[in-house]
């Protein structure tokens, strides 16, 4: 499976403590240049700083080729990048955030995943406790979805949990 990465979902997921989801869910993951580059900027949070500085062998760095895609919106260089690195290397899925940007994507055919997705994905498969990282989410400057998506995906959760009750212990 190809997966590439804009710049939001790594943050935040490095920012939550659930980056390790997307190696979970994904095996590998593929960042363009300007995304790393993005991923140490001077406003990036030093935690994730030091994150990207020390990433795990799981996120690997590959160049774009910004040739393979002209954006019609206007959308930040990170975004193009990804778009572009998407293109060429024909992804399964391209991880982004950017309304604009999704918008490109998808005019273009791409399949995407935004982080909130990538949540309750997660969730389903038991890999994280989804209304704790909801919370965990709006302690940071993540613009999260609507009021009521997030009750309906929280909604969910709770049947999902209802439906499939933790088995004790056989000890």
């Amino acid at each position: 499976m190809i997966v590439i990465s804009d710049t939001t979902p790594i943050r935040y997921l490095v920012e939550i403590e659930e980056i390790d989801i997307l190696k979970t869910l994904f095996g590998r993951v593929i960042i363009p240049q300007k995304v790393f580059s993005e991923l140490q900027g001077e406003k990036t949070p030093p935690k994730v700083k030091m994150w990207i500085q020390h990433c795990p062998e799981w996120l690997e760095v590959k160049h774009a080729d910004a040739s393979v895609f002209t954006p019609q919106r206007k959308i930040q260089e990170g975004e193009q990048e990804a778009i572009s690195l998407a293109v060429e290397m024909k992804a399964d899925y391209l991880l982004i955030d950017d309304t604009d940007a999704i918008k490109e994507a998808h005019r273009i055919k791409l399949p995407t995943l935004r982080l909130f997705t990538i949540l309750e994905l997660a969730a389903k498969k038991k890999l994280l406790d989804f209304p704790q990282t909801v919370e965990k989410m709006r302690r940071t400057s993540f613009h999260l979805p609507p009021a009521d998506l997030i009750e309906e995906a929280l909604e969910r959760d709770r049947k999902l949990k209802e439906a499939r009750p933790e088995k004790p212990d056989a000890s």
